[in-house]
């Protein structure tokens, strides 16, 4: 769970400075997978599962209130970045045309392909979801007759 926001972190701190094209992209991987972190490690911590006589403990009312708050911002994060990374599709990778801004092949491509691939979960889980669904208005409904 941890491998991607650390990979994000990293690749975006290293080609901080090589995407003039749209220079949002370095950092919206580095803020993205900072965040991603913090709302990873802070979502195992045992605060947010604590009772107390039934009810929620304060501590634990406060760390829902943040990851909720951290995951909202995220979204909100996740659409910016949705609209400067594909903004530039096709990046140019070139960085020796004067006048032309580039931005760097694996920034780009890293940021693109983890980009899309949220969208392929999403749309895989919701593909799950509606075939459990159909599964389940057809399981304990069906009638089998004995006829033979």
């Amino acid at each position: 769970m941890c491998a991607l926001p650390i990979t994000q972190i990293s690749i975006g701190a290293v080609y901080l400075k090589d995407c003039p094209q749209q220079h949002y992209i370095p950092i919206y991987l580095l803020v993205l997978g900072a965040f991603a972190l913090v709302l990873g490690v802070l979502s195992c911590l045992p605060c947010t599962r604590e009772r107390v006589e039934g009810a929620q403990s304060t501590l634990s009312t406060v760390c829902n209130v943040w990851n909720s708050m951290v995951s909202f911002f995220l979204f909100c994060w996740f659409i910016a970045g949705n609209v400067w990374i594909y903004s530039i599709y096709p990046a140019n990778y070139n960085q020796t045309q004067p006048n032309m801004a580039y931005c760097n092949r694996t920034l780009y491509l890293f940021a693109f392909w983890t980009t899309t691939l949220v969208y392929m979960l999403f749309a895989l889980c919701c593909c799950a979801l509606i075939c459990m669904c159909l599964c389940k208005k057809a399981g304990p409904n069906m009638e089998y007759s004995r006829d033979a």
